[in-house]
């Protein structure tokens, strides 16, 4: 498939994850989708920004009159449909008719409210109001672009595909009838949703090769329901089966990918779901990061899915700083801590930012949901001189005594005693809790930054003194500058644990830009840019020690977008010249950051 030009992708879906809920809010794309008391919407405009407010109360859609209607009215609605806020207050423009009730009045808010139904009003329905002075808004996105114009191609078919699409353009012979039925957001007097059909012509021969649609020899036609924001779009959904290829544009692309999972379009899903991928570090806020997830578990997508949990995983510490972060759903949280690729200064950090999210949410956890989540802490790889210390300092050791004095216990088993007694102890080796994640905290880590200069003056001198060895064992002329291979030394234990507390190593990080200064170190790299890691002094492989380190690429100084594992000494960096990246990075500017893992084998 052709991917998108990376400036028109990151506009376009985020654009797409701060839209309103008339036209592609995540929350109404799922199966689920009727409305619940209090939703609210934007309708009337071609903008998803913009629009006439409309509110949701006893099974029917109604508007807001503008009396007292003002930006911090208008801050509430923006930010409940999931936007950055508002721009402006709308009064007085023609959004076309608005159908139903007028239900709020008189409306009166601080701008802090989570929702319009918690701002005080005249009562439901209690209003002098005609439609005429129904309340808009135009709110903010997140680059604030229009980029509607804009169209990229997936092309998954094999031959043929041109004609089958003058086929199903012309509908001759067409001989199988399919039926999308829509909610339209009301209910009949009877309490029934009202519904409202788009039938479309196609032939048998073709949908067969579709399981969901179920046309069998016998069958002549099929009635399916889904959600009215992407009506528009069934017919280039239903082409797409003919031809395998589509245009994907910055109104279809999540329907389009709705569609797909619900048909059983895995290709079609999977592809568009990387392209949303490709943007999650564009939303510091992680709005667009949780919302992704939601709409990916939602959809069974599990590549998008995936890739969500990863990215927060990577960027944990920036997750637990955004305004999302005391919100995060409870499932969310809990796969974040299950994995070992959690990038943390340290386990004890870890633990004292769960008990932090504890607290606050502890009103909504039971004790149990509670302790569920403090099993995941890995206990054994919190520095020993922190665990003394829990007792004094935790915030949820008196509410959870046993759980941390068993737990601090085997922690502190591990922390004095070699790996065989425990092993003898029955503890099981292939427990998590006895792996470290990634720790880039001083003890395990050190950061190059390119350009900056060698921290080693010995280095230097080797560089002076020596030159370089090519692949064939030749010495050189060129001898690199110090800016040129970016070196730091790192002096870490041979392991976390107290045993091996004064058993001290060394490390070379170094950055390699060019095949000279591979070449000078005797290696021979396979691209460029490349890491080493390198211990400078031996230890005793009867230690039962193995480093699984790694090298992070954190993106301007943003977010880590690439984690690599060395193989030997060394690392490759990707680039978007080589590869395409799950998380791209703008004119590949990393900085280094080298983690040490030691763990026992």
């Amino acid at each position: 498939m052709d991917m998108f030009p990376q400036n028109l992708l990151v506009a376009f879906i985020l654009s797409l994850l701060y839209v309103s809920g008339r036209a592609y809010r995540l929350d109404i794309l799922q199966r689920n989708s009727e409305p619940s008391e209090g939703n609210v919407r934007l309708s009337g405009s071609e903008s998803p920004s913009e629009g006439r407010v409309e509110i949701y109360h006893d099974g029917k859609w109604g508007t807001v009159c503008d009396d007292n209607w003002d930006i911090a009215e208008a801050q509430v609605v923006c930010r409940q449909l999931n936007f950055p806020g508002a721009k402006s207050v709308v009064i007085g423009k023609d959004y076309g008719t608005a159908s139903g009730p007028i239900w709020l009045d008189e409306i009166a808010c601080t701008g802090k409210e989570k929702q319009l139904v918690s701002c005080q009003f005249s009562g439901w329905g209690k209003t002098d109001c005609t439609h005429k002075e129904d309340a808009g808004v135009i709110c903010e996105s997140k680059n604030d672009v229009t980029i509607s114009g804009s169209t990229n191609s997936l092309d998954h078919s094999i031959g043929l595909s041109g004609d089958l699409g003058q086929i199903f353009d012309r509908g001759t012979a067409c001989d199988f009838l399919i039926t999308f039925q829509t909610p339209s957001g009301n209910k009949k007097d009877d309490g029934t949703e009202e519904m409202t059909e788009t039938t479309i012509c196609a032939h048998k021969a073709i949908i067969m090769l579709y399981p969901y649609f179920s046309a069998s020899a016998g069958a002549n036609n099929i009635t399916v329901t889904v959600n009215k924001p992407c009506q528009s779009y069934f017919t280039s959904f239903i082409r797409y089966l003919y031809t395998r290829k589509t245009d994907i544009t910055y109104s279809s692309a999540m329907c389009l990918h709705q569609l797909a999972s619900d048909f059983g379009i895995k290709q079609l899903m999977e592809d568009i779901g990387r392209l949303f991928s490709n943007v999650l570090p564009d939303d510091a806020s992680f709005h667009s990061q949780v919302s992704l997830y939601k709409y990916a578990v939602e959809s069974k997508d599990l590549v998008l899915e995936e890739n969500c949990v990863q990215y927060m995983a990577w960027n944990f510490q920036n997750l637990t700083g955004s305004p999302v972060w005391a919100d995060l759903p409870v499932e969310l949280l809990r796969r974040l801590l299950t994995r070992s690729d959690l990038v943390v200064a340290d386990e004890y950090f870890l633990l004292q930012t769960l008990e932090g999210w504890i607290t606050n949410n502890g009103g909504s956890l039971s004790s149990e949901n509670q302790a569920d989540l403090l099993r995941l802490i890995r206990f054994p790889m919190i520095p020993a001189e922190k665990l003394y210390e829990l007792e004094i300092k935790s915030l949820l050791f008196s509410a959870h005594r046993d759980l941390y004095r068993d737990s601090v216990l085997k922690a502190y088993q591990f922390n004095v005693l070699l790996y065989s007694n425990l092993t003898q102890l029955k503890l099981v080796k292939e427990n998590d809790d006895y792996k470290p994640r990634i720790y880039t905290g001083e003890t395990w880590s050190t950061v190059i930054v390119p350009g900056a200069k060698s921290s080693s003056s010995q280095s230097r001198n080797q560089y002076m003194n020596y030159g370089y060895r090519d692949s064939y064992g030749r010495y050189g002329g060129y001898y690199p500058s110090p800016t040129e291979s970016p070196n730091k030394q790192l002096s870490t234990p041979l392991h976390s644990s107290l045993l091996f507390k004064n058993n001290m190593i060394t490390w070379e990080a170094n950055v390699l830009k060019t095949q000279n200064e591979c070449s000078w170190r005797g290696l021979r790299c396979e691209s460029f840019p490349a890491a080493r890691l390198a211990l400078q002094n031996q230890y005793q492989s009867t230690s039962g020690v193995l480093f699984r380190n790694r090298l992070l690429l954190t993106c301007q100084n943003k977010y880590v977008c690439q984690i690599q594992g060395f193989k030997g000494d060394l690392a490759y960096v990707s680039t978007n010249d080589t590869q395409v990246l799950a998380y791209p990075c703008p004119d590949d500017k990393y900085t280094y950051t080298f983690v040490v893992r030691p763990e026992y084998v």
